[in-house]
């Protein structure tokens, strides 16, 4: 019974049904799995409670990041096949129960179950549940496809907003009040409650009826462009095109530029303002990562529902091409000025949350709608070598400065200018995609096979 209550054919919307229930439900599961870029909030009190390093502290978010990518390469086609309900029941039982697991880790001491619990098996939730609503929005907003799924997509980045104050809130911004039974505490909590909420989109989600379409709306006649196709390509075939590949470089550059400061948000402006007149407080590094969350989470709706009027390749470049001078301003002026280094940070921040929002969007585009959920699911195994990077060039050379006794800005600005570099070689691979060659296009009976195969 419960089988067939999470089924595909349990949740083809009826007539009359509004597709806006759709973002809603998407943004139920992506609030909750968001909260992983709160993450750096939990740094400093598990470093002072089971004694860890900075780089050690990062691994279970690491982990995370790398099973988000590897889950949603491998299940993305389990995912379109068994719809968008089994995905995010999937999501919402391993996601909680990888906090219920952290939090016995920190209780009894044992490190490896966080890294276990919150990156291993939490990371499968993050995968499962970011890819399971992208093509079914595609479907519903076949007319606004960045708009949607950056309405959703948002979600994702905006889910720090809501968990950076509320983590902090529980854990306390004194570090004397920091110990194992709090920060274990706090775990717990955070499993019960993402579990009831992410209950509402599994309940709510809907998918379209094979021959719906918006009012008004013609597929042949929204396609004004080159690069935007009309045809279908296979998972299979994706990945054997240049095009999947120079998207692959340019997602795994842009995350990796973003996610290295994310997280380690918390400490590093701590860090980066501590020897001037005005340092920054945990309560204020909070309110820094709170607001990174913010900016992260608006921009995946700005800059995706953007790309529908400027195309994803120009949008990109903006990404890039500015992100890269955003960093340099940064590395250049050093602790200078305090609002311009948070200014930078938070367009930064905007440009990372818009090109997870927009690369959808781009891959229908090249690829079509058929298969696309599973094709963005492969394509996430960028963000997982990204969730490795970024992280590891950030913690592991702020680590080597600090035992080389520097300290203040001096810490990150080697790391500043790799990032640079990462995005540059992003931005040419963009100037290099192309549209997909018709030999990879999948015969027209595939629409056909396709929901012949869905209806099963």
């Amino acid at each position: 019974m419960g089988l067939g209550f999470l089924g595909r054919s349990r949740i083809v919307a009826p007539p009359g049904w509004t597709r806006w229930l759709v973002p809603p439900a998407a943004l139920s599961v992506h609030l909750s799995i968001g909260q992983a870029y709160a993450w750096s909030v939990f740094k400093p009190p598990l470093e002072k409670t089971l004694g860890l390093t900075g780089t050690q502290s990062a691994l279970p978010f690491q982990l995370g990041i790398v099973m988000l990518g590897l889950s949603a390469a491998f299940g993305g086609t389990l995912v379109e096949r068994n719809g968008p309900r089994w995905a995010m029941f999937v999501s919402a039982s391993c996601f909680s129960s990888g906090f219920l697991l952290a939090a016995l880790g920190v209780a009894t001491k044992q490190y490896w179950l966080v890294v276990l619990g919150y990156g291993g098996i939490g990371g499968v939730g993050l995968g499962i549940g970011y890819i399971s609503p992208v093509s079914t929005l595609i479907k519903w907003f076949p007319d606004r496809p960045g708009m949607a799924t950056g309405i959703a997509i948002m979600g994702f980045g905006g889910g720090a907003l809501i968990a950076s104050p509320w983590s902090s809130s529980m854990l306390g911004t004194n570090p004397a009040s920091w110990s194992a039974g709090v920060v274990a505490t706090a775990f717990l909590v955070h499993g019960l409650v993402y579990a009831v909420f992410m209950a509402f989109g599994v309940l709510l989600i809907r998918v379209p009826a094979d021959d719906w379409r918006p009012k008004g709306w013609e597929p042949k006649t929204d396609h004004g462009t080159s690069m935007i196709t009309t045809a279908n390509v296979s998972a299979a075939n994706a990945i054997k095109t240049p095009q999947f590949w120079l998207l692959w470089v340019i997602l795994c550059f842009n995350v990796t530029a973003g996610i290295g400061i994310l997280e380690k948000a918390a400490p590093m402006i701590t860090d980066f303002f501590k020897s001037t007149s005005t340092p920054v407080g945990a309560a204020a590094a909070a309110g820094f990562v709170a607001l990174l969350s913010l900016t992260n989470m608006l921009g995946r709706f700005v800059w995706s529902s953007t790309s529908d009027l400027v195309g994803r390749k120009n949008i990109y470049r903006l990404y890039l091409g500015l992100g890269a001078l955003l960093y340099l301003v940064i590395a250049l002026t050093t602790n200078t000025s305090k609002l311009l280094f948070v200014l930078c940070a938070m367009v930064i921040l905007s440009f990372y949350g818009g090109g997870f929002a927009t690369i959808p969007a781009y891959l229908k585009d090249l690829f079509g709608t058929y298969q696309v959920g599973a094709i963005h699911g492969r394509l996430l195994t960028a963000w997982s070598m990204a969730g490795v990077l970024g992280p590891l060039i950030v913690n592991a050379i702020a680590d080597g400065e600090k035992s080389a006794g520097k300290s203040g800005p001096a810490l990150y600005t080697m790391s500043f200018f790799i990032m640079i570099g990462l995005l540059v070689v992003g931005f040419v691979a963009n100037e290099l995609v192309r549209p997909v060659n018709p030999k990879f296009h999948e015969p027209a009976a595939a629409d056909a096979i396709q929901a012949r195969s869905e209806a099963a």
